[in-house]
């Protein structure tokens, strides 16, 4: 009997450590849910922005186009016929006709034709492959483009982030104010009691109060507006219980590597596979072919003239020479086109580094202004600490304690702002760089 009830002691606790672990697992599932980082958002606002959609088809659209190209190289089956009248017909002249009449018949003006060819190219090979290159090549400057546009998405989801960051800061600053009027309320309101003050004074601080409510209902009005761009952005329900990480500032690279250099670099392989392709398309093409058909009067014996099957194959060689008329002018035109290529690609390189000279100094300034905010601060909490304790003793008017806690909460405001808008100048700096 106590064999059964340890068994089943060990049971229930066997059972009750898989919950456990079901729920931490859960709630940390649950946590992470709840919180939100910018990396992320950038990945999900790529992955639901419409835009994104033409990736799959470009790559169908490329692998359907390549496959249409290699079926070039394969046998080329036609079908022809044709039915003809004509003036006149071969026949023996004069005395030779009466002569060879029983033995040279003489043709139908009316002649018919109905024949497959089969031919298979020999030297084709060499321009189907240029032309899945050139595909292949067209295909990627689709996708970079496409990638340029996305890319773009990531300077407006750092402005929904961090403008949501910044509202949460000053939202708990706001608290802060609101709890140092409420602590002036109950140290005016003891000293009403002693008859130290008037209830003017008392009023005047409630008055504050009220106005830093406002202030929280336009901060929660703000920060809505900001969660439901975001949560359109990256197609996720976002609710007051998010909370949003704040981001370590990216570090600082001198190098571009922006998708826009790709672009470039691909046009310039596109002209190079396009000059390959003027050779080969100005080059003798040879091919193997059969044909078989019916005929009327053979066309592979002159001297039967009923209607009669045939075949024939062999080797046919073509040489266009009207391609050589402008080959010359091509070859430059596709020079022109690298050459304007490489001159936006310098007008692209001397306008981002231009910008990133600018981002850097706003990023120097940013941290200087941060170095003296944080002694501001300090100095103006030390200021309102002691004005607090000289309203207290009724050293100074409710109009001083005002302005000295005021002066602090601008202090940190100031300080806030200039924290995010340095996060922001470093993430654009990043997105400028491309790294």
């Amino acid at each position: 009997m106590n064999k059964l009830v340890m068994r089943a002691i060990v049971r229930m606790k066997i059972i009750l450590g898989i919950c456990a672990a079901i729920f931490l697992v859960r709630s940390v599932e649950a946590q992470q849910a709840n919180h939100l980082r910018l990396d992320n958002c950038y990945a999900l606002a790529e992955k639901n922005y419409p835009l994104a959609k033409e990736r799959d088809l470009i790559s169908k659209s490329k692998e359907y186009s390549i496959a249409n190209i290699s079926k070039g190289y394969l046998p080329q089956l036609n079908i022809n016929g044709q039915a003809t009248y004509q003036s006149d017909v071969s026949h023996l002249p004069g005395s030779l006709a009466a002569t060879y009449s029983s033995i040279v018949p003489t043709m139908s003006k009316d002649q018919y034709k109905l024949y497959g060819e089969i031919s298979q190219p020999l030297t084709g090979m060499i321009s189907t492959k240029q032309q899945k290159k050139l595909q292949e090549m067209n295909s990627t400057i689709q996708q970079e483009n496409l990638e340029v546009e996305l890319y773009k998405l990531k300077d407006r989801v750092n402005q929904l982030f961090l403008g949501i960051l910044l509202v949460d800061e000053q939202y708990n600053q706001n608290e802060l104010l609101k709890k140092d009027i409420q602590t002036g309320i109950s140290k005016v309101n003891i000293a009403i009691e002693n008859g130290a003050d008037f209830k003017s004074s008392v009023d005047k601080l409630k008055a504050e109060l009220l106005k830093a409510n406002q202030h929280s209902i336009e901060l929660k009005s703000s920060r809505k507006a900001y969660i439901d761009m975001l949560g359109l952005f990256i197609n996720q329900t976002i609710d007051d219980s998010t909370v949003f990480e704040k981001p370590a500032g990216p570090s600082v690279s001198q190098s571009i590597n922006r998708p826009e250099l790709i672009v470039f670099e691909s046009k310039n392989k596109s002209d190079d596979i396009q000059s390959k392709q003027l050779t080969s398309k100005n080059i003798p093409k040879l091919e193997f072919f059969f044909q078989s058909g019916v005929g009327k009067p053979s066309p592979v014996n002159a001297y039967f003239t009923g209607l009669s099957s045939y075949y024939l194959g062999g080797f046919r060689l073509s040489w266009s020479l009207s391609g050589l008329y402008t080959y010359r002018k091509e070859r430059q035109l596709l020079e022109i086109d690298k050459s304007m290529n490489d001159a936006q690609k310098e007008t692209f390189l001397f306008n981002t580094n231009f910008t990133l000279k600018q981002q850097n100094g706003e990023v120097s300034k940013l941290q200087e202004l941060i170095k003296s905010d944080d002694e501001i601060v300090e100095l103006r909490n030390f200021v309102k600490n002691a004005a607090n304790v000289q309203l207290e003793n009724g050293a100074i008017s409710v109009n001083d304690f005002l302005k000295e806690i005021n002066a602090e909460d601008q202090a940190r405001q100031d300080q806030m702002l200039h924290e995010i808008q340095l996060l922001n100048a470093l993430y654009n700096y990043q997105n400028t760089s491309g790294d």
